[in-house]
C-alpha cells in the first residue's frame, strides 16, 4: 500500500496503542515449531536472536523495548503503546489486553 504524496512516512509524535498477539519477527502469525505453543515458540526465537513482533490483523509490527515485560506475554494477546515508524514499534508501555465482552 502506497503512502499518499503528501504524507510522508514518520514516526507519529503522539504514541500510538496497538492490541495483538505478542510473537517474534520471524515467525509471525505462523509459528514454525508446530510442537511447541505459541508462547514457547517466540521464546524459543527470541534466544535465538529475533525480536518479539505484535501481529494486529495481517500486520506484523518488530518491537523494540520492554523484553522482559514481552515476555510474560509471549503467545498472548497484549496492548502496547509506543511510537510506531512503518513496522517497527518502539515501546514504551506494555500491559495484558482486557477480555473483551461481545
Amino acid at each position: 500500500m502506497q503512502m499518499p504524496a503528501n504524507k510522508p512516512a514518520q514516526a507519529s509524535t503522539a504514541p500510538e496503542t496497538l492490541t495483538g498477539t505478542v510473537s517474534d519477527s520471524m515467525c509471525g502469525a505462523l509459528h514454525m515449531e508446530k510442537d511447541k505453543s505459541a508462547s514457547e515458540c517466540t521464546r524459543e526465537c527470541v534466544k535465538k536472536g529475533t525480536k518479539y513482533a505484535l501481529v494486529v490483523g495481517k500486520k506484523v509490527y518488530t518491537l523494540d523495548g520492554h523484553e522482559a515485560e514481552l515476555d510474560k506475554l509471549a503467545g498472548e494477546i497484549a496492548t502496547v503503546k509506543g511510537s510506531v515508524m512503518g513496522e517497527m514499534v518502539m515501546v514504551e508501555s506494555v500491559a495484558a489486553a482486557k477480555k473483551m465482552t461481545e
